[in-house]
């Protein structure tokens, strides 16, 4: 066993913006603090438009971190890259070398890279955030194999993705740990000055769906939940905060038909990290009717605001939420406004709230980097 002293990370970071490159970056930042000298190695091109249908890959008006190192390096479809990426790594001295993979699309490039670090004896983990990808794609399998097959060791954050991985490998060197609550949009703020900012009223029930809009995210689902009597009587408002990855027109039609324009509300374009603090302090309850899953960085986010939720039983969805802090029911729009009905009802938010805030002291950031360095500790020479 070594003594992990540099580790480089391979995957988005700043520029790009959305999830998982605000994990990488506060991942780097909690391994700093733990003593270990990271780099982070982005891309300069990620994804080609029919892969990206939202507005933009980038963040607007940001200065670049200062804190971190980030070299944008790596173009997903252009082989040169992947070598002189290799190089930039090997050159860099890491003792160890993190991928995040969340999609067969990218295993081109990352299995490649993971393939030229080996043959110069760089120990490489692989951090899956999927193994299956949400909408499936031609030559899936194969591409899966392609990277899966090269790496050392594996971080999971569900069953369900540990799951999909021993179809590809029996015997993985594995290690499943929660996904970390996001601390970068800072702290909840008091319901009524978020409200006042986001110009919802007071003493109306509201629940949040959140996050970029794509079919197997269910807000179909959740609209048709939004229809059932019990939650129009009770007079249950939805906000919609995200950008559309899908066809917008479907979902704008679905709300004319079922009679729900002055209960829905579309904040349809992608929220700032300093505005996201509004959306989850404005409302009462986080609901997330995923029609498939592996694990969701919104439920972090909702724990990181010590709010319920309700969850459907797919994927790993789940896995992390307790009757205690919300709710786990079948998808389909009963059920869905079953739960919601139930929380409203019973008046269970103050209850719920609190026993996030304690549940959410099992995803502290502090426990992911001590699994990330046990198991690179273990890989290195």
């Amino acid at each position: 066993m070594g003594i992990l002293r540099k580790m480089a990370i391979v995957g988005p970071a700043f520029p790009l913006r959305g999830g998982i490159a605000d994990f990488n970056e506060s991942l780097a930042r909690n391994l700093i603090q733990e003593g270990v000298e990271v780099e982070l190695f982005s891309f300069s091109y990620q994804y080609p438009e029919f892969l990206f249908p939202g507005k933009s890959q980038f963040r607007e008006n940001e200065a670049p971190p200062s804190d971190l190192k980030i070299h944008s390096c790596l173009n997903s479809i252009n082989p040169f890259s992947w070598f002189k990426t290799a190089k930039a790594i090997r050159e860099s001295e890491a003792d160890l070398v993190l991928v995040r993979y969340w999609m067969p699309f990218m295993a081109p490039a990352l299995g490649t890279l993971i393939r030229l670090l080996k043959s110069k004896g760089v120990p490489v983990i692989v951090l899956a955030d999927n193994v299956i990808p949400h909408e499936s794609m031609p030559l899936q399998d194969q591409l899966n194999a392609y990277i899966l097959k090269k790496a050392d060791a594996f971080l999971v954050m569900s069953r369900s993705v540990e799951k999909d991985l021993k179809k590809y490998l029996p015997n993985p060197k594995l290690l499943r740990i929660p996904h970390p609550i996001y601390n970068v949009f800072g702290e909840k703020i008091e319901k009524e000055k978020a409200r006042s900012s986001l110009k919802i009223p007071e003493g109306e029930p509201w629940i949040l769906f959140f996050g970029f809009i794509r079919k197997y995210k269910g807000l179909h689902l959740l609209l048709d939940a939004m229809a059932e009597p019990k939650l129009k009587s009770r007079g249950v408002k939805l906000l919609v905060a995200g950008e559309f990855y899908d066809e917008s027109d479907s979902y704008f039609d679905k709300v004319e038909k079922l009679g729900l324009k002055d209960r829905v509300r579309f904040d349809d374009d992608f929220i700032p990290t300093e505005e996201v603090k509004a959306y989850f302090s404005a409302t009462d309850l986080v609901v997330q009717p995923y029609i498939t899953a592996t694990q969701s960085g919104i439920s972090q986010i909702a724990y990181q605001f010590d709010k319920p939720m309700v969850v459907t039983n797919v994927g790993g969805l789940g896995e992390w939420i307790p009757d205690t802090v919300g709710y786990v029911v079948e998808p389909n729009p009963f059920e869905v406004a079953t739960a919601i009905d139930d929380f409203f009802e019973n008046q269970r938010e103050n209850e719920m709230s609190s026993a996030a805030a304690e549940e959410k002291k099992r995803f502290d950031w502090k426990h992911f980097t001590k699994g990330v360095m046990h198991l690179a500790q273990d890989l290195i020479q």
